[in-house]
């Protein structure tokens, strides 16, 4: 390959233990693999990861043997929140990983929590749109403090990453926010929700200058179709016929992804497809992000041999 690898959706967390919509979220002894998820339990992580502790030490195992050169980490609700641990993991791996911030958007007061990690340094702030469902009401993305809060973020060059209910529900919102804040840098998450009515919308919102859609999580909307994921590809060149696919990113939604595949299968699905050109598979999978991220030193990994080969 001419070019480096880099997963535009990861996750990570030390200890999952929280609450969304009243519902309990954590960890369970003594596998620790297993979780407490939203009333029934769920293999949240690999089997052989049975601390519960998803961290970036493991990661990098992982990205080194797919020979993944960096990674770009979201948040998200239901792992807690995990500010702390990522700065740290950012100081201490500052050519792997790209670190996205967190702020408590379902009660007032986030801007001035986003005002602190922009001084703590956080280059990105993730949303979990989806998750702004609540029983009490939906947070629009349009309010004023949230738009406060974006043009925060567009002064000061910080990226939004952002993941979408299904379908067009808050496309209104999000084309509200571009124009409101044409020089805000966006990447929006699940690839559209792909698999659901209405993902064409999500993507079409890359057709703004500052906007890009990653595809963390798109082995796992396709799940029922399995590996090679053909429809995925299918998807992959959909999006780009509609933006161009220098504005597509690839993510593999790691560690939840893993649960049935490896991690190098949720990128080389896209190496092995005769359905995109050599450039087309190098701008998916590391030139688009290396630019808008702005990766600099990216590790060059090397092929190491299986014991089985």
């Amino acid at each position: 390959m001419d070019y480096k690898i880099i997963d535009a959706h990861s996750h990570l967390w030390l200890r999952q233990d929280t609450v969304v919509n009243g519902m309990p979220i954590h960890t369970l002894s003594p596998n620790g693999s297993r979780s407490e998820f939203l009333g029934e339990v769920r293999q949240m992580l690999p089997p052989f990861m049975i601390d519960g502790r998803n961290t970036a030490e493991v990661f990098l195992s992982n990205m080194d043997y797919a020979q993944v050169s960096a990674a770009v980490v979201v948040q998200e609700f239901i792992d807690g929140f995990q500010n702390d641990y990522l700065q740290d993991v950012a100081s201490r791996y500052p050519d792997r990983f790209f670190v996205c911030g967190m702020c408590e958007y379902r009660h007032p007061g986030f801007l001035e929590q986003a005002r602190e990690l922009i001084d703590r340094g956080f280059k990105a702030i993730a949303i979990p749109a989806h998750r702004l469902f609540l029983p009490e009401g939906r947070v629009l993305l349009n309010t004023p403090e949230m738009m406060a809060m974006f043009h925060l973020m567009e002064e000061h060059d910080v990226i939004l990453s952002i993941c979408l209910a299904d379908g067009d529900m808050q496309i209104g919102e999000m084309r509200e926010v571009i124009e409101e804040c044409p020089r805000l840098r966006i990447a929006i998450g699940h690839f559209g929700m792909v698999t659901v009515e209405g993902w064409k919308e999500q993507i079409k919102l890359a057709r703004h200058p500052g906007v890009m859609i990653e595809s963390g999580g798109i082995t796992w909307l396709f799940n029922d179709e399995f590996y090679p994921f053909r429809g995925a590809v299918r998807a992959i060149k959909e999006a780009a016929e509609l933006v161009g696919m220098d504005k597509l990113m690839w993510g593999s939604d790691y560690p939840r992804t893993i649960t049935a595949i490896t991690y190098r299968m949720s990128y080389d699905f896209i190496q092995k497809t005769t359905e995109l050109t050599d450039d087309e598979k190098a701008q998916f999978l590391g030139r688009n992000a290396e630019r808008f991220y702005g990766f600099k030193h990216l590790v060059d990994l090397p092929y190491i041999k299986n014991m089985s080969e």
